[in-house]
């Protein structure tokens, strides 16, 4: 629509002047006007144009959302693997202990019972499965109860990552930086610790603390350089240093 009306006010320019007698180049006024003309147009284009390039920011940033979560699935599950394998490994020994125990003729009481097999699996996928289908609230509970419930398991401090994703999708940004920290705080050596430190400076931007959130994803930057979540914290800083942000 302004490229539209840059070009009929220049096209209404050159009407007029084409019905004088004299040229452009004989006539500084007419010169000048043109140039005026001209300036005007590149200013209109490159408001279109930096439109534009913010509205690719924009589709950008919701693509490394997706790939995020996509990521975020494919660590789940070679942690589901690594965890099913040790479960695997714990059984085979409880039950080579059993039949030990038989043989030699060993009594005494049962053991307490666990868990169920899978179950630690099972409530973490559900809770997955919530925050997957926007049931936030759901997520949220399921994932406090998988915490609490399993506080040392393999899956903790995915669990507890999640747990702020889900905080931040659902808008309260505030639990969601307070769960970003506990999870850097408690597992600073987890694969999902990157990602953390990333999200709790999207949330401090969202809480308007705007300095801590330069300097958090700053931090991205210098502690996990070369990572995605590096990636994306150069992005955002670039976006809040060309003004696309405070």
């Amino acid at each position: 629509m302004r490229r539209a009306i840059a070009y009929s006010s220049l096209a209404a320019a050159l009407i007029v002047l084409a019905g004088c007698a004299t040229t452009p180049e004989d006539d500084p006024v007419l010169q000048g006007k043109l140039n005026d003309l001209d300036a005007r147009t590149a200013r209109i284009e490159r408001v279109i144009s930096n439109q534009s390039l913010l509205d690719m920011a924009q589709s950008i940033n919701s693509l490394q959302a997706q790939m995020r979560v996509l990521q975020g699935r494919i660590d789940e599950l070679e942690n589901m693997n690594d965890a099913l394998r040790k479960q695997e490994r714990a059984l085979y020994a409880d039950l080579d202990r059993r039949i030990d125990q038989l043989g030699t003729g060993g009594g005494g009481a049962a053991p307490a019972a666990g868990p169920p097999p899978g179950s630690e699996q099972a409530a973490y996928m559900q809770a997955l499965d919530s925050l997957k289908n926007a049931k936030y609230p759901d997520a949220i509970g399921e994932l406090q109860q998988f915490l609490k419930s399993y506080p040392k398991s393999d899956l903790a401090d995915n669990a507890q990552y999640w747990l702020g994703e889900a905080y931040y999708a659902s808008g309260d940004f505030a639990k969601a930086a307070a769960a970003f920290h506990t999870l850097l705080d408690q597992w600073p050596s987890s694969s999902k610790a990157p990602d953390a430190l990333l999200q709790l400076g999207y949330s401090q931007y969202e809480l308007k603390q705007y300095a801590d959130a330069r300097a958090t994803l700053a931090e991205v930057s210098q502690k996990y350089p070369g990572s995605n979540a590096a990636q994306q914290a150069q992005d955002r800083l670039r976006q809040l240093s060309a003004g696309q942000g405070h």
